[in-house]
Parts: structure tokens; sequence; C-alpha cells
């Protein structure tokens, strides 16, 4: 099953550029036909006009109204045709264009009127006059094709002006419902203003300077070397874990060597050492008191 394929040519060309999508084909070679044929006869009119002022008009049958009377004639039809042609080509309703259209027709009466009227029957020559009742007709059927081409204008700016707000429409929703790499950083950035982090991960702080309470220190005693372990760098690989570590990326746990029960013993044997020089003190101050205020205290905390 094949399907129809839009005709295409210049003019179709030249109505999707100025205009728009045609709803009809027709109406498109219709309007361009009516313009442009407009504007040709409006052409011929002004080279009959001038042939005919070549001319002296001697007699009424001489070659200067032979030539003029076609020349006004077609004159008076240029200007409707032209004016029709928009009327078409543009997206108009039915009753513009049968306005238009009656306007047309009654141009066209006029313009025959004339044709019999001139020279005989024109401006006061002869015994009957038309020109009163011609140029009111005419003016009548100019004045509506002139009304139903403003409409027909109006109603295509106003078309024009609904496609483009709904295509601005269209845009909003799409750039709402998607977000750019840009709008995606700008918020990235707007979330991290607050936040002030080091090279390592860790929060930043304006001192320079590190405070320890000592009374957490008083029971600890640390022998040089005991359950520590010295690590020295040897390669590019445990430089690059050291700068790893730096960073915060990696992190190394180096645990002493010594096993809990070791380091409960020597806290006990510490506290126990420094118990005893505290009760030899109170004995050599107090004497025999002293050393037995000193034995029943003894006795109460092994208690």
């Amino acid at each position: 099953m094949t399907t129809e394929q839009p005709p295409d040519g210049y003019l179709l060309e030249l109505y999707r550029r100025y205009v728009g999508e045609p709803e009809g084909y027709t109406d498109v070679y219709v309007g361009f036909g009516l313009f442009f044929g407009g504007i040709g006869i409006g052409a011929t009119a002004l080279l009959l006009f001038l042939w005919g002022s070549t001319h002296e008009a001697r007699t009424l049958e001489s070659a200067y109204y032979d030539l003029l009377q076609p020349a006004y004639a077609l004159g008076l039809l240029s200007l409707p045709a032209t004016m029709l042609g928009v009327v078409v080509l543009l997206p108009s309703d039915r009753r513009t264009l049968y306005a238009a259209a009656g306007g047309a027709a009654i141009t066209v009466l006029a313009a025959a009127g004339f044709v019999y009227a001139y020279p005989y029957h024109w401006y006061f020559v002869g015994d009957v006059d038309y020109t009163v009742e011609i140029v009111t007709a005419y003016a009548v059927g100019l004045t509506g094709l002139v009304a139903s081409t403003g409409a027909a204008l109006v109603g295509h700016y106003l078309e024009l002006a609904r496609r483009a707000e709904s295509a601005k429409a269209d845009e909003d929703d799409e750039a709402d419902d998607g977000l750019t790499m840009a709008d995606i950083r700008e918020d990235i950035d707007a979330a991290m203003a607050s936040v002030d982090l080091s090279w390592g991960g860790v929060e930043k702080t304006d001192h320079k300077r590190l405070e320890f309470d000592d009374d957490g220190f008083d029971d600890v005693s640390m022998d040089p070397g005991e359950g520590t372990t010295t690590t020295r760098s040897s390669g590019v690989d445990d430089a690059v874990a050291g700068l790893k570590g730096l960073q915060g990326r990696e992190t190394k746990t180096t645990a002493s060597s010594s096993t809990v029960d070791d380091q409960t013993a020597k806290l006990t044997e510490l506290r126990e050492r420094k118990r005893k020089e505290r009760n030899g003190a109170d004995t050599g101050s107090n004497g025999v008191l002293g050393g037995i205020v000193a034995r029943v205290r003894t006795l109460l905390e092994r208690s």
C-alpha cells in the first residue's frame, strides 16, 4: 500500500515560507493566480494608458479613447483581483471569503458598466451620464474587499501569535522536565557553598593548635619503643599508599604488638607501685598512726 505524497512546487514552497502549512492546495493555486493575475492586469492597463496617451483626443472615435477604455477597465479590475487573492491565500473563515467574493463581484459589474458608459455616457458627455452610479458601485465593492482583506490579515496575525505562544509553552514544559548539565553543576555548587572541607576530607578549622587534657595522661606511662612500630617507605608503592592515606582515600591501621592482658597487667602494676609510694610517704610523715591508717585503707580498698 502506497501513501500519497503531498504535491510540491515553487508556489507551495512560497506559501510555506510566508504563510504556513496549507490546508488545501487548491486555495493556494487559486490565491496565487488571483494575486499575480491582478498584478499582471495592472501592468497591462498601465501599458495601454501610456500607449493611448501618445494619440490625440480629436474625436470620440479616435484611437485615444479606443486604448484608454480598456486601460481604465483593466485598472479597475487589477486591484480587486489582487486583494481577493490575498484573502484566498490567508486562512480566512467562510464569512470573510463570502464578503470578499461579493465585493469583487460588485467591482466587476462596475467595471463592465464603465466599459459600456465610456466615453459616450461618461462625465457629462452625451444625453445620459452614468458616472455617479458606476463610481458608487465600484466604491461599495472595493470597500467590502478592503474590509475582508483587513479581517483576513488580522486573523492571520492572531493565528501566528497563538502558534508562537503554543511553541513557547511547549519549550517551557520541556525545559521544566529536563535538566541540563549546567543546572546540575549550579545545584552542586550551591549545596557545597556552605561546606568547608580540607584536602583529606576532614572539616577545616580556622585555628592551628591542638589542645589536650593533661588529666587523661596522669596514669599512663609509655616506655620508649614499647608497643610502637616504625614504618619507613621503601619504594614508590609505599609513597603512593601514604599519599592516598593523607588524602583520606585509604586508611591504614597499625596495631600494637602487645595484647590487652599485657597492658592491663602493666596498668595494675603501675597503680600498685603508686599506691605503695603514697602509703610509704604517709607512714614517714605520721609515724605509727600513719602506718595503721594506711593499713586500714589498704584493707578497705581490697575489700
